[in-house]
């Protein structure tokens, strides 16, 4: 059983894995979807759900928190004027993972996580 663990080490140190994990937010934040491992879709929950919720209330002191935990400014934005607003009155689970299967070459689980209210931007015709 693996009560108690806390966390995934992602067999890597503390620096390498809050950097990968702030790389992954960033992307997700940016683009709406990403695909990485099973393990590293379920560590990313924990980084932009609360992310997410902090942004619902739009002051200096959260966006400066964002951009602590996040690169590039534009992101930090796209969080507050975008992403935010569309999760209206839900209480939580903002992400949504889907497995894909195993990757051909080292054979990780592969999985899809995504943003559940993601703004669609309009399709040129």
């Amino acid at each position: 059983m693996r009560h108690r663990f806390g966390y995934r080490k992602l067999n890597r140190n503390a620096t390498e894995r809050k950097a990968l994990l702030r790389g992954l937010a960033t992307q997700l934040l940016s683009t709406g979807r990403i695909e990485t491992t099973v393990e590293r879709a379920k560590e990313l929950r924990g980084v932009v759900e609360p992310l997410i919720t902090l942004a619902r209330k739009d002051s200096v002191a959260n966006r400066r928190i964002a951009a602590a935990r996040l690169y590039g400014a534009e992101v930090v934005t796209r969080l507050f004027k975008e992403v935010a607003p569309s999760t209206g009155t839900r209480p939580g689970g903002f992400t949504r993972i889907l497995k894909l299967g195993f990757r051909p070459g080292d054979h990780a689980r592969r999985a899809l996580i995504e943003l559940v209210d993601e703004v669609k931007a309009p399709e040129a015709k």
